[in-house]
């Protein structure tokens, strides 16, 4: 684990917010439940230069505590939820932080809000496919994931167009899933997907 000096008192440094001059990469991993996110974003972790930090939205709804939600009440709290976590990844990457997120654009709104929090041009966005007999194969076999979700999912995550990379882990492994994105991160072109998803977003305006 990492620590950090003990401050000297006179130190001037001690009271000075560190500089951001650079704002971190967000690769963006989406895809429905137990399509593989997790497992590529472990192995990217590996293979991406530099520090990299993890942060999956499944580890922020395993923060919530307190009395369930009614079942009226539910979506309201899942999306409150999943606000903030836009929030904080853009935070994180503000702060000069690289960062690999595990997030389904399952719903719209996920997408729109996401452009209007992220730098286009710092954000790499992966399709990450798998076939749906894969995909409920892979919920009855984990026996930890909401029957049928991946099925409410599969229609949505992949509405939009477009992403920069595309993998499909019924056919590939996890490892050459990141080596592709690796690749694909160390010489992205420009524009990017979120580049482009946010112009035609402000076509209308």
């Amino acid at each position: 684990m990492a620590t950090e000096a003990a401050p000297h008192p006179a130190d001037p440094d001690h009271a000075r917010i560190p500089d951001t001059p650079v704002g971190g990469t967000v690769v963006l991993l989406n895809g429905t439940s137990s399509s593989g996110k997790s497992s590529i974003a472990r192995e990217l972790l590996k293979v991406l230069d530099g520090t990299w930090f993890h942060m999956p939205v499944d580890a922020f709804h395993a923060m919530r505590g307190g009395r369930p939600a009614p079942g009226a009440d539910l979506q309201a709290e899942i999306d409150r939820t999943v606000k903030g976590f836009h929030r904080a990844v853009a935070g994180m990457a503000a702060g000069g932080n690289n960062l690999v997120v595990d997030h389904p654009l399952s719903r719209h709104w996920r997408l729109l809000d996401l452009l209007g929090l992220l730098v286009p041009a710092d954000t790499v966005l992966v399709a990450v496919r798998c076939p749906l007999p894969e995909l409920e194969r892979r919920e009855r076999a984990r026996g930890d994931r909401q029957p049928g979700l991946a099925a409410l999912q599969y229609e949505h995550v992949h509405a939009h167009a477009p992403h920069d990379v595309e993998v499909d882990t019924s056919v590939l492994s996890p490892g050459d899933c990141a080596l592709r994105i690796a690749g694909f991160v160390r010489d992205r072109p420009s524009p990017t997907a979120f580049e482009r998803l946010r112009a035609a977003s402000h076509q209308g305006d």
